[in-house]
């Protein structure tokens, strides 16, 4: 099971954009990678399709190594290591390991 989710908030431990915060828009779990707001951006020729729409290069999101990512705690407000724990109902629940808040 993979502990980053769609929507979370993460930040990139490795790699050229060390440090950077944005949200996931996507989790690819076959290649376990994520595509994250503002971060990994590659720079892709478009061709103009359509005679409203503009052509040349654009700078859009790939998707990076869930390996990469840590989840940022709303209440710590760091990256931080994610626990599981199994609710007396049965269901899990994401939690933080430094502050034991949930998320």
């Amino acid at each position: 099971m993979l502990r980053i989710k769609k929507g979370d908030t993460v930040q990139t431990i490795k790699g050229r954009d060390r440090g950077k915060k944005g949200k996931v828009i996507a989790i690819f779990s076959q290649g376990k990678r994520a595509l994250v707001e503002g971060i990994n951006l590659v720079r892709k020729h478009k061709r103009r399709t359509q005679t409203d729409q503009k052509g040349g290069i654009v700078s859009i999101e790939a998707p990076i190594a869930i390996s990469n990512l840590m989840v940022v705690c709303k209440s710590c407000n760091h990256p931080v290591r994610i626990g599981f724990k199994i609710l007396k109902d049965g269901e899990k629940s994401r939690f933080c390991k430094s502050c034991k808040e949930a998320i």
